[in-house]
């Protein structure tokens, strides 16, 4: 090769180079330039799907594309996050996660093959759905005060409901009797439904379960709220006391919502994204909507504030996990 092929060649590989460099910068800046796919890790129909479809079509106005939401459901969540942790990082495959697989399964199931924390770039936390301690009216208490010394006086008597082994419901008692000093009798069934039914007919003492499932229960009086599980009181119960005010430190039990992207995903995507979702969150009639669905939104839409927040949740569910002994396959 003469010295002018070897400088020829070399100018070629350079402009190769920069071109590959510059080619990302340029979809970033064009971003996005086609639809943006929304993985929901649940069946539709249900709340957390309710939640993304709102957010979903107030995005295109802000995005000029549309956000289809994939229902991608089953192994408790697990499904959908696996191929949204292995899908490409470029801003077009997103997760409208929650509590389950964003902090409690990985604890929780002995194998999954993705990390909440280093799978994930984190978005935009939207907020939490509050849960509340429910009693059956027979129970002889008015609070959580009067609960504790009602347990503590009859060892073994009372029982709580779940809407399954390893579900927030069973795990919220776990919590509950670690920090109360209880011994409430866990009794799991197939979802909420049936474990609502038998708190009403009585054969069950107790349940934590979300406002929105409980409220026309309580306003009924077929169900007694003792307190509300979140730090904050609930808008929808903002007459119930949360059980931390009532003595029991430290609890703090919500089903949290928050969207996350692939690890890796370009800062200046996630930005464009932040941004998108936090405008949504600020519309008038998207957050009526939100909120009829029972949400209750998170203080901050920055993307460190979901990436601390799962630190966190992931570090507390492991402590509860381990203490109830909960496994799944």
């Amino acid at each position: 090769m003469t010295p002018w092929q070897r400088i020829a060649a070399l100018a070629a590989a350079s402009a190769l180079t920069l071109c590959v460099g510059v080619a990302p910068a340029f979809a970033q800046k064009d971003y996005p330039s086609k639809p943006i796919m929304m993985v929901v890790t649940y069946p539709p129909g249900g709340p957390t799907d309710a939640m993304a479809r709102t957010l979903a079509a107030s995005l295109k106005n802000t995005l000029g594309q549309p956000v289809v939401v994939e229902n991608r459901a089953g192994a408790g969540g697990n499904i959908g996050a696996e191929a949204v942790a292995r899908a490409e990082p470029d801003g077009y495959t997103l997760m409208f996660g929650t509590s389950a697989p964003l902090a409690i399964n990985v604890s929780l199931y002995r194998k999954i093959n993705y990390d909440p924390v280093k799978s994930f770039t984190p978005v935009i936390q939207i907020g939490h759905l509050p849960n509340v301690l429910v009693v059956n009216p027979s129970v002889p208490a008015r609070n959580v005060t009067e609960l504790i010394a009602y347990a503590k006086a009859n060892p073994g008597k009372l029982t709580y409901a779940s809407s399954g082994n390893g579900a927030s419901s069973h795990l919220a008692g776990v919590l509950f009797n670690n920090l109360a000093g209880t011994d409430f009798q866990h009794i799991p069934y197939k979802g909420t439904g049936p474990a609502l039914n038998d708190l009403l007919g009585g054969q069950v003492s107790m349940t934590f379960t979300d406002v929105l499932t409980a409220l026309p229960f309580i306003k009924s009086g077929k169900l007694r709220a003792l307190g509300v599980t979140t730090r904050e009181r609930s808008q929808a119960l903002p007459d119930v006391p949360t059980v931390a005010e009532q003595g029991v430190a430290g609890f703090d039990v919500s089903v949290f919502f928050g969207v996350v992207a692939p690890a890796g995903t370009p800062k200046e995507v996630v930005g464009k994204l932040n941004a998108a979702f936090a405008d949504a969150l600020k519309q008038p009639e998207v957050r009526k909507t939100l909120q009829g669905q029972g949400l209750e939104f998170a203080p901050s839409t920055k993307p460190e504030q979901l990436g601390g927040f799962i630190k966190a949740e992931v570090g507390k569910w492991r402590a509860v996990v381990q203490k109830s002994g909960a496994q799944l396959d």
